[in-house]
């Protein structure tokens, strides 16, 4: 099943590549992570990570999902500019304003931002794109932030926002039903 699963986050990383973005223009950078040891050391980083967080058990949570998948396709926003629609989504009347005005900030187990709000649904699309690729070919998956974080943080991919999408064939899935943390 670990041949068929790194066939398919190909495949997945292929619908990201090719799915729609604003503008036509292609801010997106791809990665697919299937080797085990590197699995591990992402799940060990969220792990490391968690007492930290205001969400340790999600993180925990999501690290037992990353250590026991196949395959992991991280999507991320690198080097991206405005669209150039005047949207104000971003919270400035023009992209010109937002460009001048911008102030990244960076967060540790996080992102960079803020970003043009277009952009980001360039990642949304994609994210989409390759997790129905997957379903498409029963391949179990699920979009995850937490992940794209962590690896980012240990330089896997160099974007500046990133989510990944773990996948997986076993005999259930193991991104749903999953053991819900207790409430705090």
């Amino acid at each position: 099943m670990k041949e068929i699963t790194e066939m398919v986050a190909g495949l997945m990383a292929a619908a990201a590549r090719t799915a729609p973005k604003a503008g036509g223009k292609d801010f997106l950078e791809i990665v697919v992570v299937s080797r085990e040891e590197d699995l591990g050391r992402i799940a060990e980083a969220m792990r490391e990570y968690a007492p930290e967080s205001s969400n340790e058990a999600y993180w925990l949570r999501d690290a037992a999902n990353i250590e026991n998948s196949q395959a992991l396709i991280l999507v991320g926003l690198k080097a991206p500019v405005t669209a150039g629609y005047d949207c104000g989504g971003c919270g400035w009347p023009t992209c010109a304003e937002f460009a001048k005005n911008r102030k990244l900030e960076e967060k540790e187990m996080g992102y960079s931002g803020p970003h043009c709000v277009m952009r980001m649904m360039d990642i949304g699309v994609a994210l989409s794109s390759a997790a129905k690729a997957a379903s498409l070919l029963n391949v179990d998956n699920r979009v995850q932030q937490r992940v794209g974080a962590a690896a980012r943080a240990l330089g896997f991919i160099r974007a500046e926002v990133v989510m990944g999408i773990p996948a997986g064939v076993s005999g259930k899935s193991i991104y749903f039903d999953r053991q819900a943390p207790a409430k705090h």
